[in-house]
């Protein structure tokens, strides 16, 4: 069996040092619109905003008082993250194509390197493709795992189209309902 070297990513963002104050849940969640774990990272207090540039958009990702929350389905080859400013709105669905989901205390997921971007505005972009061709050229991938991402983003991509990802229409009532949880601990 040979062993990829691709990116963990973690739901709680325990390495990212730029958030200096925060506060976490997760979940487990079984139920006919979703199943599998979902985290909620509130930023209280970060280092610097993060600010990215889309072609001719300027985009704060995050920032002191936005949220982040993160679906991480069962027995799929996604991760959805949903952006909220400090004034409860959908900023963006970052949607993260990957090898496979785990949990070890914290829901994880291997990167494998394309992303699709949603806005609410609808316009959708698609991220990453040069460092999938690169992982590939590199022999951090395989043909495998490489058409097995352009499958599922496509996939996706298809069922965004005839707005049929579902996870779109859940963020706002998941993060609801990771707050109340928040606010108990």
């Amino acid at each position: 069996m040979v062993l990829f070297r691709l990116k963990r990513k973690f739901g709680d963002r325990s390495e990212w040092k730029r958030i200096l104050d925060r506060t976490y849940v997760q979940t487990y969640m079984e139920a006919p619109e979703f199943k599998g774990h979902i985290t909620l990272l509130h930023l209280k207090k970060v280092a610097a905003p993060l600010t990215v540039r889309y072609d001719d958009l300027h985009i704060c990702l995050a920032d002191d008082g936005y949220f982040w929350l993160q679906h991480f389905p069962a027995n799929e080859k996604y991760s959805v993250t949903t952006m909220f400013d400090d004034k409860g709105e959908i900023v963006q669905w970052y949607i993260d194509i990957c090898y496979q989901i785990g949990f070890d205390q914290v829901p994880w997921l291997d990167d494998l390197y394309l992303d699709l971007i949603v806005f609410p505005s609808g316009k959708i972009i698609q991220k990453d493709r040069d460092e999938l061709d690169e992982a590939l050229s590199q022999g951090t991938i395989n043909e495998v795992l490489y058409k097995q991402a352009w499958d599922e983003a496509n996939r996706i991509l298809n069922l965004i189209q005839k707005d049929n990802f579902h996870l779109l229409h859940q963020s706002a009532k998941h993060k609801k309902m990771l707050e109340e949880k928040m606010l108990s601990i």
